[in-house]
């Protein structure tokens, strides 16, 4: 009887165990990622600056509701070198190239009374002197040639190497340095606590460990975070399939470098997404194990899709453009990710600078999202995937097709958005 007892005790213990592992692990993986129903707007574009990027926001807050926006992703807001502000200098100066302190305080309280979550975008590899290369002030570091990476640029750099890829167009951080992470820290909970930031879009991420943003975020209990690590094509720039994975296998490795305390952009989605639509190979859209490509078929409560950003799209008055999505199919990249699980995330040019079609059709997709409850877990079912066509039913209840092939899902369902080469049905 003693022995059946201890028998017992431990299988009692042992099921404790893996409850409380699962209920830790699960709230890890949910942290900071949202409620699995946000649809995020990018702000601005490269050239916001030169029109009142605050003030923009602020006047366009009521259509950004109307449109069902949850987030909205802000450009740096700390003064800087250089117009957008990805060369920060003085954290705490928020008179920037996009507005006044005053300005940018209007336009976070104009999104939190609509119960739209702004975010900052958080440029902390990186960081320009007030004015030389490394006298940083408001805040200074303790000792500002112990901050910066030994092998930075700077010749009297005293920091520890840089575990990241290096940037050289400021110096780099070494966020090994206690006083560094120390006001990361504080700057991030004074954005949030006393302007009114939700949450966090980290630039650069590959120019240092992952695991220090899983740090910041464990100090700041941020809504949504998210990592820009934008992995390089390497080999051939046309491979699909498996050849891919290697590229979605460096944003799942970040996401857990920060301990699952980040979601990522999911670049490997708008890689391929390109390719399928350009070159009618919508082939690319379903891996060889029939899931989605990119990582949204693997770990999509921690993917944000998106069409185009700042440095990849166009910009009114010009810009980056380095990596744009094909202009004339633009309407079915956005017919892909506004029904499919990940978090989405809309360029403001698509919304606000393409003319009413384009908005009106992206709106009424975001519309459909909420009204059929797809959210970042959503489920998939990919029906057809080939030469003329991509067709896949989610959550069991809205069928999308992309692609100039004809395909219908059949009866009992209701057309209710479609446009060039696409079309979305429920029921």
């Amino acid at each position: 009887m003693i022995k059946r007892r201890i028998k017992r005790n431990l299988i009692v213990l042992v099921i404790c165990f893996i409850l409380v592992f699962s209920l830790t692990v699960g709230s890890v993986e949910a942290a900071y990622s949202g409620s699995g129903r946000d649809v995020m707007l990018q702000g601005f574009h490269w050239n916001s600056w030169q029109y009142g990027t605050w003030d923009i926001i602020k006047n366009s807050a009521d259509e950004i509701e109307d449109a069902g926006f949850t987030m909205v992703w802000f450009p740096p807001v700390s003064k800087s070198t250089g117009g957008t502000g990805y060369l920060p200098n003085e954290w705490y100066n928020l008179y920037s190239s996009h507005g006044s302190e005053g300005q940018l305080r209007d336009a976070v309280d104009a999104l939190n009374a609509r119960g739209i979550k702004p975010l900052a975008d958080i440029v902390i590899n990186h960081r320009v002197g007030t004015y030389g290369w490394a006298d940083f002030s408001y805040p200074a570091f303790d000792n500002n040639q112990r901050a910066v990476a030994s092998n930075d640029e700077w010749s009297s750099a005293e920091g520890n190497y840089d575990t990241g890829d290096s940037y050289g167009a400021a110096r780099d951080l070494d966020h090994t340095y206690g006083d560094v992470q120390s006001e990361i820290k504080h700057w991030l909970n004074w954005l949030k606590n006393n302007i009114g930031f939700k949450g966090w879009r980290y630039d650069y991420v590959k120019g240092y460990d992952g695991k220090y943003n899983g740090m910041y975020n464990s100090a700041s209990n941020p809504y949504f975070s998210v990592g820009e690590l934008w992995p390089d094509i390497t080999g051939n720039y046309y491979a699909s399939g498996s050849e891919v994975n290697y590229h979605r296998q460096q944003l799942m490795d970040w996401i857990n470098a920060t301990g699952r305390k980040s979601t990522a952009f999911d670049f490997t989605t708008k890689w391929q997404l390109m390719l399928a639509t350009s070159r009618s190979e919508y082939w690319r859209l379903k891996d060889p194990s029939g899931k989605a490509i990119g990582a949204i078929g693997w770990w999509p409560k921690m993917a944000v899709t998106f069409i185009d950003n700042h440095d990849t799209g166009s910009s009114p008055g010009g810009g980056h453009d380095h990596w744009a999505f094909p202009s004339s199919k633009v309407e079915q990249g956005y017919a892909y990710i506004l029904t499919h699980p990940g978090t989405p995330c809309v360029y403001w040019p698509h919304y606000f600078d393409s003319g009413n079609d384009l908005k009106n059709k992206i709106k009424t997709l975001i519309q459909l999202r909420r009204e059929q409850n797809i959210s970042s877990t959503s489920a998939v079912n990919i029906v057809a995937a080939d030469s003329g066509k991509y067709a896949a039913i989610v959550n069991g209840n809205l069928a999308v097709k992309i692609g100039g092939a004809n395909w219908n899902p059949g009866s009992g369902w209701k057309v209710r958005a479609y446009g060039n080469q696409w079309c979305v049905w429920t029921r």
